[in-house]
């Protein structure tokens, strides 16, 4: 509910004709820690200044939360005294493997993943990212190019020093 209050707000504030930066400052001298987020007040009064009439989320697509509920506790209660032996892996990691055998579909032995399978992880990733730090892209055309310089920069002996030490 006083997520629904705040947005309220919000909206007064937007046709007042204020600024986002005005109405989070007043949210937080108003509502203190329970204040909405910059990001969350930003983008509500983004939201109302493009016409939005309503305080409410959207609906969302996917499927929806299984409500904990006296009645769907005691399903599962009843699900575990029925067969003692039950597990989440019976419903869900199992139900993957026993498809792809029926198809006959091979199935990698690998663990899907690994700091040993990935040296990018450990060694080439936090090289580049000492390089980004402090940087601000304007564009993602921006953001590969720098990245394809910083790579070219590194040495050759440097990726053979890594692989070896592997």
């Amino acid at each position: 509910m006083l997520q629904f209050e705040q947005r309220a707000n919000i909206e007064f504030m937007c046709k007042l004709g204020k600024f986002a930066s005005e109405t989070l400052l007043g949210l937080q001298q108003i509502y203190g820690d329970t204040a909405l987020n910059k990001s969350a007040v930003y983008y509500w009064f983004s939201r109302f200044k493009d016409g939005q009439e309503t305080s409410e989320d959207d609906q969302r697509s996917g499927r929806p939360s299984t409500p904990r509920t006296e009645e769907m506790i005691g399903k599962v209660r009843q699900l575990i005294r029925c067969d003692r032996g039950m597990t989440i892996a019976d419903h869900t990691s199992l139900v993957v493997p026993q498809f792809l055998a029926e198809k006959n579909i091979p199935v990698s032995t690998e663990p899907p993943y690994s700091p040993d399978l990935a040296p990018s992880d450990f060694w080439l990733f936090p090289t580049l990212k000492m390089s980004f730090k402090g940087t601000s892209f304007a564009t993602m055309e921006d953001i590969k190019s720098t990245a394809m310089t910083e790579l070219w920069k590194i040495p050759k002996e440097a990726f053979h020093r890594c692989f070896q030490q592997w």
